[in-house]
């Protein structure tokens, strides 16, 4: 049968025109209803196709989709027609799904109809498919750390459950119940999960590594239903591995699904904390979409496939070794000791090897964003603004037992040497963490002289490194008591962990150091008021080293390298029943091209607390 071409949308205005074959016209009225995922009111062969039709393409209703008419072939005897449509989909991820398919117009009385069929959905589809769509996974970004080594990557875990498929009637809850409690999950809301979920459901309980796992494996297998199922998951090397600061990745919360605009669903595996949590978007990848068909016979099969484009890593400059070796440090203060945190930094480059909680701070990070008075660690400040103002380092300032200011009296610690009171050389005074020397020669400074001071020294000047942290603030006193306390690092001082390293960095590297995590995210430095130099660098380092050599740290003398340190401890807190206040205990150092801040929540002093800390981690 031969046949002629009438029309071909857009391209040929006769189809759109009144004039235009009536064949045309029903193609076009066809593919503006196929737009809306629907055969409208198209006059068809069959109108049960209609409906057939609407439970067909029901699974991609949310899938934009435009289609047009790409011609019309009308046989001569006008009897029939066959129309090509181009179809385009907007399914989520890379491409379009775009093809053609025809489909056949038949002349009668009342008009031409369309002969609707399955095939003319798009090519493979068949009389008795069901249609759906699959999203494809990203495969999420790693969290890279110095060297290139992976911190945070897909490690195995296995999900543990309860199968309900194995088990029904009350062995569910029963089971359910053994399961929480192997598990030390809560028993009640597990249960009513598993009880609430559909009979093929797997009820999830919890996820452990796989080293984890092994230990909970023997009397897990022995409930009915119980299943655990591999998969991996985004880890890091052990769970305690700057849990913090890099966060975890889990099912999407509610909250979280809503604010995403419909871009994240509740199954969907998304940052939750930390850095992961923060640059999500670039970790998580885009989804891809896979379009599919299931036979009568249930057998699946792939009509189109938009890949997923995997997630970027996430460049951070954490050393592996070091980060390890911190959180061992901490370890020694035991599971039950107080809150307490490490950070290490390369002076050098500013590069931040190592940021460690102890298990007493809860998940919490301390050691980026703790609000602490440094305590006698923040001489190194108060040294730095005496120096400019004409105090030499074997100057003679007085060092009594006690001083008062105001009203307020001021003391040394509980065992500050006896033989370091009285007349000694401003050397000493650090080195052996007089506090009173200090505000005896608090008079010698200028409004704003600590303030600057520390500025020099990377503290108290707030930059945006990418992730959260604190740079600590010195403000001006508005007393004189004030003014007395800040000298010794209370008062209105703070601090955190974090830029206490980047105290003892910028006085190691001779200029303010800016630190470092995410060496693609750029910062733009605020240059303080008045920039250290590296003669007064040189200075503190000899004061650090002199804390060493013949004050409160010369316990790390036989510690191989160089060490230059210093002490510290902090009142707050209430009063206990004998009158006291506990202490944060602190200690900073470097050696070589690192240096180090510990914190110790509530400790003895900087030297019988934190001391040791420092130690286990330099050596």
């Amino acid at each position: 049968m031969s046949a002629v071409l009438i029309g071909t949308g857009s391209a040929c205005s006769v189809l759109g025109d009144d004039s235009g074959p009536p064949a045309a016209d029903v193609a076009d009225d066809l593919a503006a209803a196929l737009g809306q995922h629907s055969l409208g009111e198209v006059p068809l062969t069959d109108d049960a196709d209609r409906h057939a039709f609407a439970e067909l393409v029901s699974p991609l209703v949310d899938v934009p989709v435009a289609v047009e008419v790409a011609g019309v072939e009308q046989a001569e005897d006008d009897m029939s027609a066959t129309a090509s449509l181009a179809w385009r989909w907007d399914v989520t991820g890379t491409g379009q799904w775009a093809y053609e398919t025809t489909v056949e117009l038949t002349s009668t009385d009342s008009g031409w109809e369309v002969d609707w069929t399955p095939e003319s959905l798009a090519p493979d589809v068949v009389e008795g498919d069901t249609l759906g769509l699959r999203t494809v996974t990203p495969v999420r970004g790693d969290i890279v750390g110095a060297d290139g080594v992976k911190l945070v990557t897909e490690r195995p875990v296995l999900r543990y459950g309860l199968d309900k498929t194995k088990v029904g009637g009350p062995q569910v809850a029963r089971s359910a119940r053994r399961i929480a409690r192997i598990l030390e999950v809560d028993a009640a809301s597990y249960v009513e999960r598993a009880e609430e979920m559909g009979a093929e459901a797997f009820v999830e309980a919890l996820v452990l590594r796989e080293d984890d796992a092994l230990e909970v494996l023997p009397s897990f297998r022995k409930v009915p239903g119980a299943l655990a199922v591999r998969d991996t998951l985004a880890l890091a090397p052990t769970r305690e591995f700057a849990a913090a600061l890099l966060g975890r990745v889990g099912p999407a919360t509610a909250d979280i699904v809503k604010e995403s605009g419909g871009t994240i669903g509740a199954s969907d595996e998304v940052g939750l904390s930390g850095l992961q949590a923060r640059y999500d978007e670039q970790l998580r990848g885009v989804p891809g979409t896979a379009v599919v068909a299931r036979d009568d016979e249930d057998v699946l099969r792939t009509l189109h496939e938009a890949p997923a484009t995997d997630g970027a890593d996430l460049v951070t400059t954490l050393d592996t070794d070091l980060q390890q070796k911190a959180e061992q440090a901490l370890a020694t203060l035991g599971e039950e000791g107080p809150a307490s945190a490490l950070v290490a930094i390369r002076p050098s480059d500013g590069a931040i090897l190592a940021t460690a909680n102890g298990t007493g701070a809860a998940g919490a990070d301390l050691a980026d964003t703790g609000h602490y008075a440094p305590g006698s660690t923040f001489k190194v400040v108060s040294s730095l603004a005496l120096l400019r103002n004409g105090l030499a380092v074997d100057d003679v300032v007085s060092c009594p037992a006690t001083t008062v200011v105001d009203g307020r009296s001021f003391k040394n610690y509980d065992d500050y040497p006896s033989s370091a009171l009285g007349d000694i050389p401003f050397v000493q005074a650090i080195a052996q963490s007089c506090n009173t020397a200090l505000i005896g020669n608090a008079d010698r400074l200028a409004p704003g002289d600590l303030t600057a001071a520390a500025q020099a020294l990377g503290l108290g000047t707030d930059h945006d490194l990418g992730f959260p942290v604190y740079f600590g603030q010195v403000p001006p006193p508005e007393t004189e008591t004030g003014a007395a306390a800040d000298m010794i690092g209370q008062g209105t001082v703070l601090a955190s962990p974090f830029a206490m390293a980047t105290v003892a960095a910028s006085v190691a590297a001779g200029r303010t150091v800016l630190p470092v995590l995410l060496p693609e995210h750029e910062v733009q430095q605020v240059e303080p008021d008045v920039p250290l130099t590296p003669q007064e660098a040189g200075t503190l380092r000899g004061l650090m080293r002199a804390v060493v050599t013949t004050g409160s740290g010369r316990f790390l003398l036989d510690v191989p390298g160089e060490i230059g340190a210093k002490t510290g401890t902090a009142e707050y807190g209430e009063p206990d029943a004998t009158g006291g206040l506990p202490t944060h205990a602190w200690m900073i150092a470097t050696r070589g091209d690192l240096a180090v801040a510990v914190f110790v929540e509530t400790g003895v002093s900087g030297s019988q607390t934190a001391g040791p800390v420092l130690e286990a981690f330099l050596r």
